[in-house]
Order: C-alpha cells, then sequence, then structure tokens
C-alpha cells in the first residue's frame, strides 16, 4: 500500500493525465464509506492519506459541547480538557482509530477509486474529443443493428445512428465501412454519446469539401443546400474568382469529384447550382436541369412566377413535386411554375 500507491499514482498521472492530488482526495473519500461499512465504531471520521509515505491514517472526530447527547459524535468540554486545555466549545478532537487489518481494505478500495477515475478521466478525453468534433464527417465500421439503431464503431469510441437520421431503402450492413455527420455529442453515465446522421444536409457539405480543394481552399463556396436523403440534393456555389467556374469546379474532370459523393450517397442525385445575387437568375438556375424562359420578382411576399417551355413544364415541377420543392427552399422564396401555355391563357383571361 505506501509507497506502491504514490508511485501508482504518479505514473498514472503521467500517462492518463490524472491529477494525483484529486486522486487520493478520492479516495482519501471513498474510505470513510469503506471504514463505516466495515467497522462504523465511530459516526464521524476523517481519513488522510499520507503524501509522503503513503500512510493511511483514520480518525474519529467528536465536537466538542457542553451537554453531551451522543457521545459516537460528541465530547464534554471537561473531558477535552484532559486532552487538551486549549480545546474550546465548537472544537473537534481528533483521535487515531486506524484498524489494524485497514490496509488491506485501504489498498482494495484505492484500486477501485483509481479504476473509476482512470474510466472517468478516458470518457472525458473521448467526449472532448467528439464534441469538437460536432458537425464534421467520420468514418466508422458498421459494428451491429438492434432495434433500428445501427452502432458504428469510430475506434475509441461508438456512434449512434438513429432511425430517424438513416436515409430510406439505404441497407446497412456489419463490417462495412460508412461515413456520417455528426449532429451532436452527449455526455451520459456511460460516457460520451455520439450522434451521427446519413440525412443531414451538412453531411453533403462536408463531402462537397472533402472532394473539392477549391472549397476546402476557399475560393469556391457553398451558399446553401437544400436535400431530400436519398432522392436528391441541390448545392448552390459561388466563387468570386472570375477564372474560377464554381460548379465546374465541383463536378470535377468528366463528373469525377460529384460521382463521388453520389456513391458515397447510394446514388442520391446532386444539382449543382450557380448561386447569383440577382433573385430571379439564382431561381432559374435552381429549377436545373430544366429550362427557364422568364422569371417574375415580387419583393414584397418574396414570391417568383417562373416560366418555362411547355415541354418543360413537368421537368420543372419534378416528379411529385420535388424539383420545384427543392428551388423553393434552395432560394428562400415561394416560386410558382407556369407554363408559357398556360400563362398566355391566364393573361388572356384579365
Amino acid at each position: 500500500m505506501k509507497s506502491e500507491l504514490l508511485e501508482a499514482l504518479e505514473q498514472i498521472e503521467k500517462e492518463k493525465g490524472v491529477c494525483k492530488d484529486t486522486l487520493i482526495e478520492a479516495i482519501e473519500a471513498a474510505l470513510i464509506t469503506a471504514y463505516k461499512k466495515n467497522f462504523g465504531s465511530a459516526q464521524n471520521v476523517k481519513i488522510t492519506i499520507d503524501r509522503e509515505n503513503g500512510e493511511v491514517h483514520v480518525y474519529s472526530r467528536k465536537q466538542v459541547v457542553e451537554n453531551v447527547d451522543n457521545d459516537l459524535l460528541e465530547i464534554s468540554l471537561e473531558d477535552a480538557k484532559k486532552i487538551n486545555p486549549n480545546y474550546e466549545i465548537s472544537d473537534f478532537v481528533e483521535k487515531e482509530v486506524t484498524p489494524k487489518n485497514f490496509g488491506r481494505i485501504a489498498a482494495q478500495t484505492a484500486k477501485q477509486v483509481v479504476v473509476q477515475r482512470i474510466r472517468e478521466a478516458e470518457r472525458a478525453v473521448i467526449y472532448e474529443e467528439f464534441v469538437n468534433r460536432e458537425s464534421e464527417i467520420v468514418t466508422g465500421t458498421i459494428q451491429r443493428i438492434s432495434k433500428g439503431i445501427v452502432y458504428i464503431n469510430l475506434g475509441k469510441t461508438e456512434a449512434l445512428l438513429l432511425p430517424n437520421e438513416q436515409i430510406k431503402n439505404e441497407v446497412y450492413t456489419q463490417g462495412t465501412r460508412i461515413k456520417t455527420y455528426i449532429v451532436e455529442v452527449k455526455k451520459t453515465t456511460k460516457g460520451p454519446q455520439v450522434l451521427v446522421s446519413r440525412t443531414h444536409p451538412g453531411l453533403v457539405k462536408r463531402l462537397f469539401e472533402l472532394e473539392v480543394p477549391e472549397i476546402h481552399d476557399g475560393i469556391v463556396e457553398i451558399k446553401g443546400i437544400s436535400r431530400e436523403a436519398g432522392s436528391r440534393t441541390k448545392i448552390a456555389v459561388y466563387s468570386s474568382n472570375p477564372n474560377v467556374d464554381p460548379v465546374g469546379a465541383c463536378v470535377g474532370q468528366r463528373g469525377s469529384r460529384v460521382q463521388n459523393i453520389v456513391e458515397e450517397l447510394r446514388g442520391e442525385k446532386i444539382d449543382i447550382i450557380k448561386w447569383s445575387e440577382d433573385p430571379a437568375e439564382f431561381i432559374s438556375n435552381s429549377l436545373s436541369p430544366s429550362k427557364v424562359e422568364k422569371v417574375e420578382i415580387n419583393d414584397a411576399n418574396k414570391s417568383a412566377l417562373v416560366i418555362v417551355p411547355d415541354y418543360q413544364l413537368s421537368l420543372a415541377i419534378g416528379k411529385e413535386g420535388q424539383n420545384a420543392r427543392l428551388a423553393a427552399k434552395l432560394t428562400n422564396w415561394k416560386i410558382d411554375i407556369k407554363s408559357e401555355t398556360q400563362h398566355e391563357n391566364a393573361e388572356a383571361n384579365e
């Protein structure tokens, strides 16, 4: 127990970064509980560990009072002065009551406390590491799937991909590697809980940052993303450098860059839109791949009437209205789409 304990604590301090004094204080607190459980001869005890040699001492503590009601907690002033004439009312008289075989209990308790504190310290380190990585992409291996939750091994800890963060119809197979987006890191009694997503628009943003050096370097800027996970994403990009085509940079040579992202998202379609500060131009671009003839802007209620060729109407609206819905979300404008014939008829009826 003696110097071996201190040597062990000093080694833990170096290797695990857990303060030796913090460990000693925790051991002292735990020893009080251990003493009361095993001996209980004194109700108010103080336990100290000598910082020089590691020796453990147990002291009973009794408060000096005029009239003693509980002799396990109190001592009369008269009896206290027999021990030391300097004692006054409300002082505490301490007497060593260290049991002979307390060293074994102390060693066992110290081990339990140290193991617990090391575990807590390691959890704290993991929590700090991952809480600083919120809104980033992590790559892990699918460990198991239970009750709809996908558990992903990140090495130091495990991430949870909850059902509402999973892409519909995406198959998750044990042992396969997968990229996810860290949504939140929570502190729990069992350690940090890392919650990840495959549906978050941030996943697409981070994938483009990884795949397109111009975005990583700040030459190309992502201005907005609207996404219906597993089906389609629209991403608006911009470059202040006139010599850089932001859409071309994201597409890559022969579509290589965007194709890598599409593969990671298991075939999700991605429309890369050139952002413009002109709302009409931006709205027109956002309805890609359809062609737009004209955009009429209403600034008052932030709405736009978009006129498209007759044969492009269904493409502009998209299947179940998806293209128009994503464009409206991307631009933050209400968009009403009409074919040229519909628009002409509407004007004729006015």
